[in-house]
């Protein structure tokens, strides 16, 4: 039953400004488990955005910069959290693994399907929403990208590492100057997806190796709170052993 007696809010993301430019938007009417990490870099000649969110409510006309200044946004993959409001940009890149999914997205193939749920707001984004009538725009690519890629702000740049397991076009991205890295669902401080209808695990593992090679100094995940290199290396052994098993309710 679809649960009419949430208030409808009139602010849907909220914004903190950590260092480095970087700012972390998210959905708080929406789960934790279930909203993604929107990440925001600031660069000279534009703006990096890195996901952008379920796609329920225009970032644009709540985050002044970005309907302000030119937009890179970069999809992480084409689950329904993280690219939902890709759409709202002309400059649209990612994988090109996943680039019929961002053509034609559908319940099924962005994972909506298996988790909105109504118990997973808090408020309603607009009049009318229920969780059983949630649709994504298309979005299409405008640049695929590729391992070794990067993506130049003016004054920062940022490459491309293809890390597959999650999803097929799964990627992150990896700034060597400040050592950050935004690793979209290869990495997170949860329970990890390997089981979905594309995730291979053996690639999984592969790209875990991979990360924990890079001299990083902080992870910027696409869900829960960001974390050093310390705990990078824990959460990647424990996937690689077996020890950090699927089950958490996230794209």
């Amino acid at each position: 039953m679809e649960n009419t007696s949430l208030p409808l809010t009139t602010r849907w993301f909220r914004r903190e400004r950590l260092q480095n430019g970087v700012s972390l938007i998210w959905e708080h009417h929406v789960s934790p488990d279930v909203h993604c990490n929107i990440w925001m870099v600031e660069g000279r000649d534009a703006l990096l955005l890195f996901d952008s969110g379920m796609g329920l409510r225009s970032l644009k006309a709540e985050i002044q910069e970005l309907a302000e200044r030119p937009v890179i946004c970069v999809s992480s993959h084409s689950h329904f959290d993280h690219m939902g409001g890709a759409w709202e940009f002309g400059d649209h890149r990612a994988h090109g693994a996943e680039a019929d999914v961002f053509a034609g997205p559908t319940p099924a193939n962005t994972l909506a399907l298996d988790y909105v749920a109504e118990h997973h707001f808090s408020a309603l984004p607009f009049d009318g929403f229920t969780a059983s009538t949630y649709l994504l725009q298309a979005a299409p690519v405008t640049g695929c990208l590729d391992d070794g890629d990067v993506i130049d702000l003016g004054d920062r740049a940022f490459q491309v590492l293809h890390v597959p397991g999650h999803s097929p076009g799964s990627i992150a991205l990896w700034e060597k100057k400040t050592g950050l890295l935004f690793s979209g669902d290869c990495l997170y401080d949860g329970c990890l997806l390997d089981d979905l209808y594309h995730s291979n695990r053996d690639d999984f593992i592969a790209s875990m190796e991979r990360i924990m090679r890079l001299p990083v100094e902080t992870v910027h995940a696409g869900h829960f709170d960001s974390f050093g290199r310390a705990r990078m290396h824990s959460l990647a052994a424990e996937y690689i052993a077996g020890r950090r098993k699927p089950g958490c309710p996230t794209g």
